[in-house]
């Protein structure tokens, strides 16, 4: 699928990827320092993704995983720092909440360091019930291969 928005489109078409751009975008990023190529090009591969371009050109992406049913974990979201405040992530939010596999969820979920104020505003919120939740975290396992 694919949106337009003035000089902007976003489409679900994993070819239009450019998982080299991607992978630098995400080694400078506090998530994902460090990650493989190969990692990248899995991670695409597997998830549901959305790629920002402005003219053709990529500038930014997000992904989710997803069964498409009952859950999904927004994940790798960014936007190049030039096009940041112009509101191509909110559209960009806009668009992966619209999609038709991602209605009805019963979770639907992120982590973010520093972009509460944004996601609030399209109806996330702390996890309820955290006695409940557990998890591996290895945040330094791309410094390690």
């Amino acid at each position: 699928m694919e949106w337009t928005k003035d000089d902007f489109s976003i489409s679900t078409d994993k070819s239009k990827i450019y998982t080299a751009y991607v992978h630098g975008q995400l080694n400078q990023t506090y998530w994902a320092e460090g990650i493989p190529l190969e990692v990248v090009e899995r991670a695409v591969k597997g998830s549901l993704c959305f790629g920002v371009y402005r003219h053709q050109q990529q500038v930014g992406l997000a992904r989710v995983i997803t069964d498409e049913a009952t859950f999904a974990y927004l994940c790798d979201v960014f936007i190049e720092e030039q096009y940041r405040a112009k509101g191509v992530g909110k559209w960009l939010m806009e668009v992966i909440l619209a999609y038709p596999t991602l209605q009805g969820l019963r979770r639907f979920m992120l982590a973010t360091r520093d972009a509460h104020g944004l996601y609030q505003q399209y109806g996330f919120g702390p996890l309820t019930f955290t006695d409940r939740w557990m998890h591996i975290h290895q945040p330094d396992v791309y410094k390690k291969q």
